[in-house]
């Protein structure tokens, strides 16, 4: 079965997967200038931290081959990278991806796109780790057999360079025999996981149930879910993790039935910089995404939307994070920079 990539550098450009067509089209988008990326990266056609990390890798990759075409001043250049760093506030890989390679854009685009190839690289084998690290923690802790899982928006192949965080580890689980079936949350207000998470399930024939995301916490407490597991935009110093709007209930919903709680996520996405949770920029969307479906307009016309797009899940509801390094067991008070619970 072929391995889904949903960004990629093929030949001598960037290619993308157009995630806001999915499952219906499966359309690629060739990416040029800094304009294509950015648009990309706001209407969410690139998205999830990891894949985001190398979209601002090689995003610099893109401005820089832009300025020598329409010979553009350093200043100018300057700006297109700030622009394609700051695209999404709340997702730390996407500055990260950025930051990592600018030391290098003095040596040229060569060493630069080197820099980006290699975060895509790290990024696959972090993934794979990742997986191992968590099912083998979640076999340790879980006694049912076979393991029913949840998941919250989409963290596979399709929000990083490959395989995936925190779907990852459910493929992983799957592959060692000791799945059952996933419930998938269709995550409103763009369904990443009835479109993508549910796209990529049926893609490796693992059983899945799309559920509603105001049936994950009944499911949850009737004792129908073994562990939950989401991905992470950011994660605070002391634990605290920014996710897709809705990542919360679950957490609490597991802390009420007694479950585990699993954030998956490379270490990338600890910013020891945001102390807690209250210091993490909460990124708000266009009103159009809940007051409307598929482009018609679904409330009245006097009815105003707010669409926060994460939400922070407290550390201690978290049992623990999984990152290419090992877990960290937060419920327990293990953070990063903290010893790391044995996986």
């Amino acid at each position: 079965m072929s391995e889904i990539r949903a960004i990629s550098w093929v030949s001598d450009g960037l290619v993308l997967i157009d995630q806001t067509k999915l499952p219906q089209q499966e359309i690629n988008l060739n990416i040029e200038t800094v304009d294509q990326l950015v648009d990309a990266i706001k209407k969410l056609a690139v998205r999830g931290a990891p894949a985001l990390g190398a979209a601002g890798a090689w995003g610099v990759v893109i401005a820089m081959r832009q300025a020598v075409k329409e010979k553009w001043s350093n200043e100018k250049r300057n700006e297109e990278f700030l622009r394609i760093r700051n695209a999404r506030p709340t997702a730390v890989n996407l500055a990260w991806g950025v930051d990592k390679v600018l030391p290098f854009v003095d040596q040229g685009i060569d060493e630069v796109l080197a820099k980006a190839n290699q975060i895509a690289a790290e990024d696959e084998a972090g993934n794979r780790q990742m997986g191992k690290f968590g099912s083998s923690w979640i076999e340790s802790k879980v006694k049912n057999r076979p393991i029913r899982a949840l998941t919250h928006c989409n963290t596979g192949s399709l929000a990083t360079t490959t395989w995936g965080t925190a779907l990852g580890v459910i493929r992983e689980m799957n592959a060692r025999g000791i799945l059952k079936h996933v419930f998938a949350d269709e995550t409103r207000p763009l369904l990443q996981g009835g479109r993508l998470t549910a796209w990529e399930l049926a893609h490796d024939n693992i059983e899945h149930f799309v559920i509603a995301d105001g049936a994950a916490t009944s499911i949850i407490a009737r004792g129908e879910v073994d562990v939950a597991l989401i991905g992470a935009d950011r994660v605070a110093a002391n634990g605290d993790t920014a996710n897709k709007i809705g990542s919360f209930a679950v957490a609490l919903a597991c802390k009420y039935a007694g479950i585990p709680f699993v954030v998956v996520a490379p270490e990338s996405t600890v910013d020891v910089a945001t102390l807690t949770g209250a210091d993490i920029e909460i990124e708000y969307r266009d009103e159009n995404e809940i007051l409307s479906l598929n482009g018609q307009r679904i409330s009245p016309a006097k009815s105003k939307g707010l669409n926060p797009a994460f939400d922070v899940t407290p550390a201690e509801l978290i049992s623990a994070l999984v990152t290419e390094k090992g877990v960290y067991e937060i419920s327990n008070g293990i953070t990063p920079g903290s010893k790391l619970a044995k996986a």
